[in-house]
C-alpha cells in the first residue's frame, strides 16, 4: 500500500546562514549606523534589538529577504510582541515552529477526508502525518490539493513508498 510522509522541517544550517548574512548587513548599512541592530539566536528563538521601533522593523526585513533567499519559508516564524527597552530601544523575539502540532495535524487529516478519495487515509505520528492509500494517483492528488491549500505552516512531502 503507497504512503508518504506529511512533515514540516525547517533547516536550522539555512537560518544561521541567513541570521549571519543580515547581521553583516546590519553592521556595513548607513541607515543602521549607531543604532547597535544584532539579531541573536539560541535554540528556537531569535531575539531581534535595535535603538528605536522603526529600525527594528528594518531589521526584520532585512532578516527575511536573507531568509528568502535561502529558501526558509516565512510560515515557520512566530513573531512575538514588539517590547519597548529602557533609552527608547526595542526588542522582539521571534521563535522558529517546526513540526506539526497535533491540531494541525487533525485540521489536515479532516482536509485529506473531505477530499472523498477512497481508501485514502492519515494517521498522527509523533509530529508527522502519515498519508496511505490504495492508489499512487490518489496519493498524488493529495499532495497537489494540500500544495495548494494554505495551512499557515510550510509542508514537505517524503517518504513516498509504493
Amino acid at each position: 500500500m503507497p504512503t508518504f510522509d506529511v512533515v514540516s522541517e525547517v533547516n536550522m544550517q539555512e537560518v544561521k546562514n541567513a541570521l549571519d548574512q543580515a547581521n553583516r548587513e546590519a553592521g556595513t548599512r548607513f541607515d543602521f549606523k549607531d543604532t547597535n541592530s544584532t539579531i541573536e539566536i539560541s535554540g528556537q528563538d531569535m531575539t531581534l534589538s535595535s535603538s528605536s521601533a522603526d529600525r527594528l522593523k528594518a531589521l526584520e526585513q532585512v532578516l527575511e529577504e536573507k531568509l528568502v533567499k535561502r529558501q526558509v519559508s516565512l510560515k515557520c516564524l512566530d513573531r512575538g510582541e514588539v517590547t519597548e527597552g529602557s533609552k527608547g530601544t526595542a526588542r522582539r523575539t521571534i521563535r522558529i515552529v517546526a513540526g506539526i502540532s497535533s491540531d494541525k495535524a487533525k485540521e489536515i487529516n479532516k482536509y485529506i477526508k473531505d477530499l472523498g478519495l477512497k481508501g485514502v487515509s492519515g494517521s498522527i505520528q509523533g509530529d508527522a502525518l502519515r498519508v496511505s492509500g490504495k492508489k499512487r494517483d490518489d496519493l498524488q492528488e493529495v499532495i497537489s490539493k494540500l500544495k495548494e491549500h494554505d495551512f499557515n505552516i510550510p509542508l514537505q512531502f517524503n517518504n513516498f513508498r509504493d
